[in-house]
């Protein structure tokens, strides 16, 4: 662009003063002709004049100058058509472009949310080649914007698809743009947006239908319809659905995927009852826009999924103490919950194991709906039970193939893993390693005695032994707390849960009759063992199902009625074969008196007990202990239900810690492949067959040297 100079009035010079001409010395005529050179016209006039002097052209004198500083002697004042820079060097002024953007262009590349009003006659833009006709080429700066290069501007002719770069000459009426091609070397593409003020997904609702709007966030899920493709966005607001279509079934976006940080720009549309957005354009963000809107969603979620610092249910010196990292195992699982993580919770197939579950399920389903709707449960949680009191291969091996299944189908996260009533010892290493290569968080709430070898894997850890406490204090209890600490509400649903645990796990910690007065007014302890037996006897039944339902209504979570006659029925099927169990394995029981005054009974569950039913060989040992603890009151009693390759070992009266004694064993007995664990006083071991006769032998010889409490 350009325009005249004010101060030279367009010469490109000012006249200082003027002076005598120094060839004629002021006459204004020259004292000498070349004939030669001049015309007969010339000839005619010099006749009749005189010569007029050559330098002041007849004045006399001539004008003293300087170049106009303002202009630099250019007659014009020149500005760069791209940037608007003032133009100093005259062969930049032709062409009415500076140096700089002579180097580097710039090129505007339309995002897919402008429209006509976006675009500026006068400016490059980056187009794709769309059709080709007789009078001319047709161009798509975008989706929306369309223009056309006439034949008479094509020295070469384009493919359709070809990548172009085009000035817009002139937008003509009708929104018909002009374009001309244009063949740079050098340029710089500038990214054109729609100018929308950015909103939070709290901020859209049905009143701003057919609006566009801009949002930033999280790619939470990507999950591929029969007809668009739909981007769960979260961000400092929350999660909303949003909508793109390239052909039906055809993933849009394809490099897109859960866990990127993106900008989308769309419209509003109502679906029931909720919003979407129609995505127009969706833009991966990279650096620092990155980790602006990171940081910007983080800080809410943190705040979010603070837990509810409350009282327990109970008073617990223990769980005081524990109650720093209780909290965090609720602020992670929440964290968890607000990122859309799916959920797996893993709990041992006991009543113990059960009732901690459920309290975690009940304080996180109803968060989970609220957060990714009413199916959400169904992509974002699930829940199965462990046979072994640890988290074996063979679960984490299933764990970890659903999740890359739903990776692949849902475009989801890997999942945050929960276990509870197991977890905290050496035995759950091998699966946590397995877990870590997947990048797979997980956190467990546990009362079995922990080796500290399983926290370099863990993202939180709370058992009662961390603050002085022992199993007494039941994962159940635990459950239902941290349960509380997610979701407040539930409390009056699940306070009945911990004492159903503690009876299910025999506890006699103070904190059992505790849980067990509280609901006293509900349930007599009968009812609750009755729940804590009916638990153990389905879940037989069950094996690695999760017996959703079923399990709710033994523990009272649905119709009353339903519960009453379900409970009634599992124990009496129950009891009866336990009792039938017990006839056999009484019978069969050998006992026999150790040297620190020990009673030692030993059965042989493989060889004389009911196989392949209820009760399982660990139940049947259980069963049998009892009674014969009543048959010897006020003395040390052991039992060991044995098998081909494993033990069974139920105590009271002594201070056992049966995790040590395994790894003693291990280092002891070689060749035998001696692992297990459990409680202090209640576990299993495992060993291999042809060594049974030696590890049980050296297992006896440590139980008689285990000091005795009474």
């Amino acid at each position: 662009m350009s325009k005249e100079c004010t101060d030279c009035h367009g010469r490109g010079y000012e006249v200082i003063s003027t002076e005598v001409c120094p060839l004629c010395k002021g006459k204004g005529k020259s004292k000498s002709v070349d004939f030669m050179k001049i015309s007969e016209t010339e000839i005619d006039s010099l006749l009749k004049t005189g010569a007029v002097c050559e330098k002041c052209k007849g004045k006399g004198t001539i004008e003293v100058t300087r170049s106009c500083e303002a202009c630099e002697g250019l007659g014009k004042i020149y500005t760069c058509k791209v940037c608007g820079e003032r133009i100093h060097d005259p062969q930049d002024a032709d062409e009415e472009i500076c140096s700089s953007c002579s180097r580097s262009q710039h090129v505007y590349a339309l995002d897919e949310s402008c429209d006509l009003k976006d675009v500026e006659a006068g400016k490059l833009y980056h187009g794709i080649v769309s059709s080709i006709a007789s009078f001319g080429v047709f161009v798509d700066l975008n989706p929306h914007v369309r223009g056309l290069m006439h034949s008479s501007n094509v020295e070469v002719q384009p493919a359709v698809r070809d990548a172009v770069i085009v000035l817009v000459k002139s937008i003509k009426a009708g929104g018909k743009l002009d374009l001309i091609p244009q063949t740079l070397t050098k340029y710089e593409t500038i990214e054109v947006e729609k100018e929308l003020i950015l909103k939070s997904s709290s901020e859209i609702d049905t009143s701003m239908k057919g609006r566009l709007v801009r949002i930033e966030g999280e790619v939470i899920q990507v999950k591929q319809t029969s007809g668009p493709t739909i981007f769960t966005i979260g961000d400092e607001g929350g999660f909303i659905p949003c909508a793109a279509f390239e052909s039906a079934g055809k993933r849009s976006y394809p490099l897109i995927d859960a866990g990127m940080i993106v900008s989308i720009t769309g419209e509003v549309t109502p679906r029931d009852e909720q919003v979407q957005i129609e995505v127009m354009s969706m833009k991966l963000l990279t650096g620092e826009k990155e980790a602006a809107v990171k940081s910007r969603v983080e800080k809410v979620i943190e705040e979010k999924a603070t837990p509810a610092d409350i009282p327990f249910l109970i008073e617990s010196d223990i769980m005081e103490k524990l109650k720093p990292r209780m909290l965090h195992v609720a602020k992670e699982i929440k964290k968890a919950i607000l990122h859309s993580t799916p959920i797996i919770l893993r709990h041992h197939a006991d009543a113990d194991g059960i009732t901690s579950a459920i309290a975690i399920e009940r304080a996180i389903l109803p968060l989970i709906r609220d957060i990714g709707g009413a199916d959400a449960e169904y992509y974002f949680y699930k829940r199965a039970p462990s046979k072994a009191p640890f988290y074996e291969l063979a679960d984490i091996t299933r764990d970890i193939s659903f999740a890359l299944e739903d990776c692949a189908r849902h475009g989801q996260k890997m999942p945050l893993v929960i276990l509870v009533d197991n977890g905290s010892t050496e035995e759950d290493v091998p699966a946590m390693r397995q877990a870590q290569v997947y990048g797979i968080d997980m956190i467990v709430v546990d009362h079995h005695h922990p080796d500290d070898i399983v926290d370099q894997y863990l993202i939180g850890h709370a058992n009662p032994a961390h603050a002085g406490g022992d199993f007494g204090v039941t994962a159940g209890m635990l459950c239902a707390e941290v349960a509380r600490m997610i979701n407040p509400s539930i409390s009056d649903t699940i306070k009945h849960l911990p004492a159903v645990s503690a009876l299910g796990d025999r506890s006699e910690a103070p904190e059992a009759e505790r849980y067990i007065s509280l609901v006293s007014d509900r349930y007599t302890r009968e009812e609750l063992k009755d729940m804590a037996l009916a638990l153990d006897y389905e879940q037989f039944w069950l094996r690695f199902s999760s017996g959703k339902g079923i399990v709710d209504d033994i523990l009272d979570l649905g119709d009353h009625k339903i519960h009453q006659n379900l409970v009634s029925l599992l124990c009496e099927q129950a009891n009866t074969m336990i009792q039938e169990q017990l006839e056999i394995c009484l019978f069969n029981v050998k006992s026999q008196n150790l040297s620190n005054g020990t009673i030692m009974n030993v059965i042989d569950v493989e060889n004389y007990a009911q196989k392949f039913t209820f009760p399982p060989p660990g139940k049947t040992s259980g069963e049998v202990h009892d009674v014969l603890t009543k048959r010897n009151p006020g003395k040390p009693v052991v039992t060991l239900g044995y098998g081909p390759d494993f033990a069974v070992i139920r105590s009271k009266g002594l201070l056992l810690n049966i995790p040590r004694i395994v790894r003693e064993l291990r280092e002891e007995v070689k060749g035998a492949g001696v692992n297990g664990g459990g409680h202090l006083v209640v576990g299993s071991i495992k060993f291999v067959e042809g060594m049974r006769t030696e590890v049980l032998s050296k297992l006896t010889e440590k139980i008689a040297a285990t000091e005795v409490e009474y």
